[in-house]
C-alpha cells in the first residue's frame, strides 16, 4: 500500500499556531534553551555543575525514588521535554518531526499531543516500578533520574507504525521504503543507545505498548485524547477575554432579546362593557363592521371570546 492509499487529515502548515507538532518541538528546543543558559549563568558565577543539578536540573527531570517523586509529580510530564545534551536532542526532534508529521497527517491536529503525553506517562510509571524491583543493583548510568524525549517519540513511533504499516518514504525513489523499516532501524538505535541505561529499557518498552494500544483504541472509535483536548480548550478559553465576552454577548441576547418565538409586544385597549357597546354604535351608525379600525375588531373579538 502507497503512502496516497492513507486518508490524510486536516492539513495543518508548518507555522501555524494550531500545529501540535511544531508545539512539541518548540516545548523541547525551548527547555533545552533555558536549561542550558542557567548552566551558562551558574558558569559564569564560578558555581559547580553539581550545583546545578541538585539546585535546577533536578525539578525537571524525574527522580527513580518514589518518595522524591511524590514532591515533584509534575516531573512525569517535564521529563519528557527535558534535554541537555545538543545532539541527543537533534536526533529526538528529527525523529519525532519524521513520525510525527506523518501520524499527524493521518489522524489531525488532535491526537499527537495526547499519544505523546501518554508515552511520556507510561514511562514515566514504568521507571519508577523499574527503579523499585532494581534498587541496590546495577542499573548503568542515569539510574537515579529519568529525562528525555525518547519515551514518547517511541509512542509516536509505534503508533505511526501501527496506524499505517505500509506507509511509504520517498515513494518516487523504487516505490519508496515502507515505515516499517524505518521503526526497525529506529528500534536498533535505540536500544544500542539504552545498552549503558539498562532501566531506561522499561519505560521506552512501556511507551511502545502505549503507542500501540492508544491507535488500536482510535481505529476502533475510542479517543482517549478527547478529555485532554477539552481540557486544553477550556483552560485556554478560561483566560481569553474574547471568549469570556462571546459567552455575556450571548446571555444577554438569550435574556433580553430571546422571545422563544413569542410575538413582539403589543399594546390592548382595555375590554370594557362601554367600549364594546360604543363599538356597536359605531357599526350601526357607519353601516357595517368593516368600517372599524383594526384594534376596535381585535377589541370585538376578544369581547366575544370573553363573553361580556
Amino acid at each position: 500500500m502507497g503512502y496516497r492509499d492513507y486518508p490524510a487529515g486536516k492539513k495543518v502548515s508548518i507555522w501555524s499556531e494550531h500545529n501540535a507538532l511544531m508545539m512539541l518541538i518548540i516545548l523541547n528546543v525551548f527547555t533545552f534553551i533555558t536549561l542550558r543558559f542557567i548552566m551558562a549563568v551558574y558558569g559564569l558565577s564560578h558555581l559547580s555543575e553539581e550545583k546545578f543539578y541538585s539546585n535546577i536540573f533536578q525539578w525537571f527531570a524525574q527522580p527513580g525514588d518514589p518518595t522524591t517523586f511524590m514532591t515533584r509529580p509534575w516531573t512525569m510530564i517535564s521529563a519528557a521535554f527535558t534535554h541537555l545534551d545538543f545532539f541527543l536532542l537533534l536526533s529526538n526532534m528529527l525523529w519525532l518531526w519524521t513520525y510525527g508529521y506523518i501520524f499527524q497527517d493521518l489522524t489531525g491536529n488532535r491526537s499527537i499531543i495526547p499519544l505523546y503525553l501518554y508515552g511520556a506517562i507510561a514511562g514515566s510509571l514504568f521507571f519508577l516500578a523499574g527503579y523499585v524491583l532494581f534498587q541496590g543493583k546495577t542499573m548503568g548510568v542515569g539510574a537515579s533520574f529519568y529525562f528525555g524525549a525518547s519515551a514518547s517519540i517511541m509512542s509516536v513511533a509505534i503508533g505511526t507504525t501501527v496506524l499505517a504499516p505500509g506507509y511509504r518514504l520517498f515513494p518516487m525513489i523504487s516505490g519508496g521504503l515502507p515505515i516499517w523499516v524505518l521503526t526497525v532501524v529506529f528500534l536498533v538505535i535505540d536500544v544500542f543507545y539504552l545498552a549503558a541505561r539498562p532501566l531506561w529499557l522499561l519505560p521506552h518498552l512501556a511507551a511502545g505498548l502505549m503507542g500501540l494500544a492508544y491507535v488500536l483504541a482510535l481505529r476502533s472509535g475510542r479517543d482517549w485524547g478527547t478529555w485532554m483536548n477539552q481540557s486544553y480548550e477550556w483552560l485556554v478559553h478560561l483566560f481569553d477575554p474574547k471568549t469570556q465576552e462571546r459567552k455575556r454577548k450571548r446571555a444577554r441576547q438569550e435574556v433580553f432579546y430571546h422571545t422563544g418565538g413569542k410575538l413582539p409586544y403589543r399594546k390592548q385597549t382595555n375590554l370594557t362593557q362601554q367600549r364594546v357597546d360604543e363599538l356597536l354604535d359605531k357599526i350601526n351608525q357607519k353601516g357595517g363592521y368593516e368600517n372599524l379600525t383594526e384594534e376596535e375588531k381585535e377589541v370585538l373579538k376578544r369581547a366575544s371570546r370573553e363573553d361580556l
